[in-house]
């Protein structure tokens, strides 16, 4: 098999929904046929090919990445779990374990950018998608409050995104980071292992040189622990989103009227937005106070468990929420660049009845997704410089001859 050959199957593996479809593209497309297991074991060589030289010494040619000519101006660092569907391998196609095979995957990007900087904070009023009632429960995964069905929503002096009675609505500048590099991790490995892979992608691209550097992620523990682990000079910033959810959830359930409710959620969200976080938590305690500690058996939904399960989130990453502070450094407060490198993960890697074999079939389908959504053009490169090694056949297992038991 050519190089060139090579290289097509690999990106149109890596691109194409499924080997099948990629099968057809091949065909129709470049007029070439080849089966989908072609294409499967092509693109399971060169992943775990990836794999080895993601692993190797920074400082040494076997390096997947390019060391840049110069650091970067600000180094975003942001991780993410996923979730992938597994099967043992050698047993053909279907379900071999419990819980349908789903496996944890981690997710990383490190983004070089340009930051604007600030004296004063750049939008110190939360953007006007934060006060939307649908966009707000789509994105806390929860049913819209009847108020965004209203014809016309109850007035409030409070409401986020609205200006004073008689000014114009002036839109804030655009303060956020601009992407310039971004590269990207994804693999099977545990917490542990993962942040050593994200630890050696960032000294390959300089980010410990970098003049603003910023480490974002959500209340997994796992995050933070990467992060005191190995990005302890990163400043490290909660996302501003997952905070949204939890403060209209717990607006919800102490609160029966749908108004209240959302009048209670603007007030908090604002207080986060603006980096009063403290008195945040005062409120929610007052609460706690008035309603009483959950019981052990509580279902989820029960007001004292959901403002219990807030206080503790709010409390253990009030740290991580100075808000005004990092928008006037130029620095991301949320994971959007994370979210939207998870759903480009997913739209290859997870979907009905797709299954990768454990461990070797999924780590090598995270790896060339991974390089093929980096913007440094390592997959290309490692294409390139890839030995010529023509794809030989594969051995047959060999046959087991029964042998007679004597009694």
């Amino acid at each position: 098999m050519t190089p060139t050959l090579v290289r097509r199957l690999t990106y149109a593996g890596a691109e194409a929904r499924s080997f099948k479809r990629a099968a057809i593209v091949m065909k129709q497309v470049a007029g070439q046929p080849v089966s989908a297991k072609t294409i499967e074991r092509v693109v399971r060589d060169v992943g775990l090919e990836l794999a080895r030289r993601r692993d190797a010494d920074p400082r040494t040619d076997d390096s997947l990445a390019r060391r840049p000519e110069g650091p970067p101006a600000l180094a975003v660092v942001e991780c993410d779990g996923g979730r992938i569907r597994t099967r043992e391998p050698g047993h053909g196609p279907g379900v071999h374990r419990t819980s349908e095979g789903w496996r944890e995957t981690k997710n990383a990007c490190l983004i070089r950018a340009r930051p604007t900087t600030s004296e004063e904070d750049p939008e110190p009023e939360p953007p006007a998608c934060f006060a939307d009632p649908e966009h707000v429960a789509k994105i806390a995964e929860t049913e819209a409050l009847s108020v965004a069905s209203m014809a016309s929503p109850p007035e409030s002096p409070s409401r986020a995104g609205e200006p004073p009675e008689g000014m114009e609505m002036v839109p804030p500048a655009d303060w956020r980071p601009k992407r310039s590099v971004r590269t990207v991790l994804s693999s099977m490995a545990d917490s542990k292992e993962f942040g050593k892979q994200m630890a050696r992608e960032a000294k390959r691209r300089r980010f410990p040189e970098a003049s603003a550097k910023a480490f974002l992620g959500d209340g997994l523990a796992w995050n933070w622990s990467i992060r005191k682990r190995h990005f302890g000079e990163f400043t490290p910033i909660l996302d501003f989103i997952h905070v949204l959810s939890y403060l209209f959830l717990v607006a919800k359930a102490v609160h029966e009227g749908p108004e209240d409710a959302w009048d209670r959620y603007l007030a908090w969200m604002r207080g986060a937005w603006r980096g009063e976080v403290g008195q945040v938590i005062e409120e929610l305690q007052a609460w706690r106070a008035k309603l009483g500690e959950p019981p052990a058996t509580a279902p989820d939904q029960d007001p004292r468990k959901v403002l219990a399960v807030t206080i503790t989130y709010l409390s253990n990453n009030e740290g991580r929420m100075r808000y005004p502070e990092y928008r006037r450094s130029g620095l991301p407060v949320t994971t959007a660049w994370m979210e939207s490198l998870v759903k480009e993960v997913n739209y290859r890697v997870k979907g009905t009845e797709m299954f990768w074999n454990d461990p070797e079939g999924a780590e090598a389908i995270l790896q060339v997704r991974a390089a093929a959504l980096s913007d440094d053009e390592r997959l290309e490169a490692h294409l390139e410089t890839r030995p010529g090694c023509p794809f030989t056949r594969r051995p047959r297992a060999p046959r087991l001859t029964r042998k007679k038991i004597r009694i």
